[in-house]
């Protein structure tokens, strides 16, 4: 039972600390007033990687005042063992 109990603990704490890996990335200039934001993620399974991924693009939006134009773009990879994802979107401001 205490081993269970460990098992848990630990998986809750890898969790955890996947979650704390999620990053805004530096925008690259596009030309113009408009750049290409970006996100990125490492968590346990592609569809949080995907989330995360897109919540620090937003983030990174925000915290540079800038309006989003167009789709979001994704492009995640499993080689690591681990997804990791990274959203990217024109944004503008």
């Amino acid at each position: 039972m205490k081993s269970t109990v460990y098992t848990v603990l630990i998986g809750a704490a890898l969790a955890a600390c996947m979650g704390l890996t999620a990053h805004p990335e530096t925008a690259q200039a596009m030309g113009g007033k408009c750049q290409m934001a970006g996100g990125g993620a490492t968590m346990v399974t592609e569809d949080l990687a995907k989330y995360m991924a897109t919540a620090a693009l937003k983030n990174a939006i925000a915290a540079h005042g800038w309006t989003a134009q167009g789709p979001v773009k994704m492009k995640c990879d499993t080689g690591t063992g681990l997804p990791n994802c990274h959203a990217r979107q024109k944004a503008c401001g």
